[in-house]
């Protein structure tokens, strides 16, 4: 279901034909807004309101976008894939961290799809990124519904055709029309993302993130690397555990499990270093 269809980039215009031919439960209906404050903030007022599982809202301009900590998510019309899904989750609550990992992994696969001259990387707990630029970032919030299953919204920005960023983010920043040898088309790439989410959902919400454990350590961005915590913390990535939090070699030589925050790289460091 598309809702409206001015204002949208040729590219897009396909969306719900895309995601239709994958088969899957996300994605149906989708929504398209030409213009919103956030697509986290449509789905979770749709959540209240009784919207069902795999709801989701594409946008192609956001006034209020952001992402972790509450930065801001710039999207100038016609150049990212905007977009949030709801899901209506039946479960044992501590598996709802790992589904901000497997929405991270499921983007950080398709933009490899998309973006055939790069190897993106999955930078805890979701952030993806192209060598040391970020492309794409996931923000899950949960809401209260009052309807028994757990509401989860998976929001997800992915920088797609812009080329040009402003000066504070030209070093920080990349996007998959930079890294690829072909115009890609956002509804595609849309529907690759939604597809992988839909088939690890509900293993991971079932069992965590376990039998993800190759595909999430194949692209994870900051195993081997020193790492330090908003908290001062700081040691050795050895990886994501099955419930989502980034395993830690301390210098005391003591394993910690980081559930959440910002973490931010101390210095590049060989794969095999250990203290």
């Amino acid at each position: 279901m598309i809702d409206a269809m001015r204002g949208f980039g040729a590219d897009l215009r396909g969306a719900a034909d895309a995601v239709a031919a994958r088969g899957g439960a996300l994605g149906r209906p989708l929504h398209l807004v030409s213009r919103t404050t956030s697509t986290n903030d449509l789905a979770k007022q749709a959540a209240r309101a009784g919207a069902p599982h795999g709801s989701a809202w594409v946008a192609e301009e956001q006034s209020g976008g952001r992402g972790r900590q509450g930065r801001p998510w710039l999207s100038p019309p016609g150049e990212s894939l905007l977009f949030s899904v709801l899901l209506r989750i039946e479960s044992d609550p501590r598996w709802l961290p790992p589904v901000s990992v497997a929405a991270g992994l499921a983007v950080t696969e398709a933009v490899g799809v998309h973006a055939q001259n790069s190897r993106p990387l999955l930078k805890w707990p979701n952030d993806v990124l192209i060598g040391d630029r970020k492309v794409a970032g996931v923000l899950v919030e949960a809401t209260a519904t009052g309807r028994g299953a757990h509401a989860v919204v998976v929001g997800i920005g992915i920088n797609v055709h812009t080329r040009a960023f402003p000066p504070d983010l030209a070093s920080r920043a990349t996007s998959v029309a930079l890294e690829a040898s072909r115009t890609p088309v956002r509804a595609e790439l849309l529907a690759d993302v939604l597809e992988r989410l839909d088939r690890d959902l509900p293993v991971v919400v079932g069992r965590g993130l376990g039998l993800l454990a190759s595909r999430i350590a194949a692209c994870d961005g900051l195993r081997g690397e020193m790492v330090r915590c908003a908290e001062g913390l700081e040691g050795v990535a050895e990886g994501i555990d099955e419930r989502g939090r980034l395993v830690v070699l301390s210098r005391d030589g003591t394993l910690a499990r980081w559930s959440s925050g910002e973490v931010h790289l101390v210095r590049r460091s060989a794969p095999s270093q250990r203290f």
